[in-house]
C-alpha cells in the first residue's frame, strides 16, 4: 500500500496520521504534539497507551499518562529552584507536600503547530514546532527564548522522533534537560497477556531517590532486584514500580549493541524495541501502580534536579545550550519477531 500522511480531527483535536511500512501513527500537535498512537497493523502491536474511548480533553487533562509525551523540563526540581550557570530561576511548585517541587514542565500541554507533512515511496513524516517567548504564560518564570522542532518519520524501519532545541534567546543559556514520558500499553500485543511482559533496561549503578523522589546523590551498585531489568526477566506490570532510575548501558539486540529498552510478550516471541540516542544517559521505570495497563520506561538526558546536584554535570548529565546552539535528541521504535 502506498505511504500517506494527512491531517484529520480526532475527537476535537487535530492529529497527523502517517501510515507507513504497516505502521501507523497519529501525532497530535495540538496536545504538546504527542503520538497518541502507534500500531504495527501487520504483526498486531500498539505501542502506546491508547483508548478509543478517550477524548482530546481527557488526553490533555493527563497529558503525562497517554502516548508518547515529550517533557521539558522534566520530572523534578526541589522547591521549584533551578539553577544555571547566568542565573536562578524559580519555577511554580505544582506537586504540593510532602513533595513540594515543580514536575515536568509545559511543552507537552501546550499547542504546537504543524510545519509540513508529506509521503513519498519511502517513509511518511511530519514535522511540528514549538516558539516559546514572552506571549507564553511560563514565561515569566524561564525567560529564555527558544524553539522546539520535531520530525516524525514512519518507514519499514518503525518510527523515528527527533526533537532539535535551539536558544534563541541571545542573551542566556537554555537549561536542558529532556524526557520522553513514554506510556507503553499493556499488553501490547493484540489478545496477548499481561503476565506474559518482560522488560530489559540496560541500568548501570541506580540513584536512590529520597521521600520527596529527589536523589540523595547516592549511587548504588545494581542489586539482584535490580539487574531483573538487566537480565530481561522484569515484569513491568502487576507489581508497583515507583520511579526507579538508573544509568543507562547497552543492551544487545541480535548480537549487536543496542541504546534502548527491549519488551518481549513471550508467548509470541514479539518484541517492542525502544531504540534512544546517546544523549539520553538515564532510564527511570513506572507504572502508576502496576494495574493500570501499562508501564513507563522514561529516558532522561539528566537526572532527576540535575542542575541543583553538587555532582559534577558530567555525572548528572546536565546541559546548557548556549545562545544560538542546538540540542538534538533522537528515538526509535519498532517491531522484532
Amino acid at each position: 500500500m502506498a505511504n500517506t500522511a494527512e491531517l484529520f480531527e480526532w475527537k476535537g483535536t487535530t492529529c497527523v496520521k502517517l501510515c507507513a511500512g504497516g505502521y501507523e501513527a497519529w501525532v497530535a500537535n495540538e496536545i504538546g504534539s504527542n503520538v497518541i498512537r502507534l500500531r504495527d497493523n501487520v504483526n498486531g502491536l500498539e505501542f502506546f497507551r491508547f483508548s478509543e474511548d478517550n477524548t482530546a480533553d481527557t488526553i490533555k487533562q493527563s497529558a503525562e499518562v497517554w502516548g508518547l509525551p515529550t517533557l521539558y523540563l522534566p520530572n523534578r526540581f526541589a522547591d521549584g529552584i533551578l539553577k544555571t550557570s547566568d542565573a536562578v530561576y524559580q519555577l511554580p511548585v505544582n506537586e504540593k507536600a510532602p513533595y513540594n517541587n515543580h514536575i515536568h514542565g509545559f511543552l507537552h500541554k501546550r499547542a504546537h503547530e504543524v510545519v509540513e507533512y508529506k509521503a513519498d515511496d519511502n517513509c511518511a513524516w511530519v514535522k511540528t514546532r514549538y516558539v516559546y517567548d514572552e506571549k507564553d504564560e511560563f514565561f515569566k518564570y524561564l525567560p529564555v527564548r527558544f524553539t522546539a522542532e520535531y520530525t516524525f518519520t514512519l518507514s519499514e524501519q518503525g518510527m523515528e522522533q527527533n526533537i532539535r532545541f535551539i536558544n534563541t534567546d541571545g542573551m542566556k543559556v537554555l537549561p536542558m534537560s529532556l524526557a520522553s514520558h513514554t506510556t507503553i500499553n499493556s499488553p501490547f500485543v493484540d489478545g496477548a497477556k499481561e503476565e506474559d511482559i518482560r522488560l530489559t533496561v540496560p541500568i548501570g549503578k541506580r540513584c536512590e531517590l529520597n521521600e520527596r523522589c529527589l536523589p540523595t546523590e547516592n549511587l548504588k551498585v545494581p542489586t539482584m532486584h535490580d539487574l531483573e531489568y538487566k537480565n530481561g526477566v522484569k515484569k513491568p506490570v502487576l507489581q508497583v514500580v515507583d520511579n526507579e532510575m538508573y544509568f543507562a548501558e547497552y543492551a544487545d539486540l541480535d548480537g549487536e549493541k543496542f541504546h534502548g529498552v527491549i519488551a518481549e510478550d513471550i508467548a509470541s516471541g514479539k518484541k517492542l524495541c525502544y531504540e534512544v540516542s546517546e544523549e539520553y544517559g538515564f532510564w527511570i521505570i513506572w507504572n502508576d501502580r502496576g494495574f493500570n495497563h501499562y508501564f513507563c520506561p522514561e529516558p532522561m538526558t539528566a537526572m532527576i534536579d540535575a542542575p541543583n546536584l553538587s555532582l559534577p554535570a558530567d555525572v548528572t548529565g546536565y546541559r546548557e545550550v548556549k545562545p544560538g546552539d542546538v540540542f538534538e535528541t533522537h528515538e526509535r521504535f519498532f517491531t522484532k519477531l
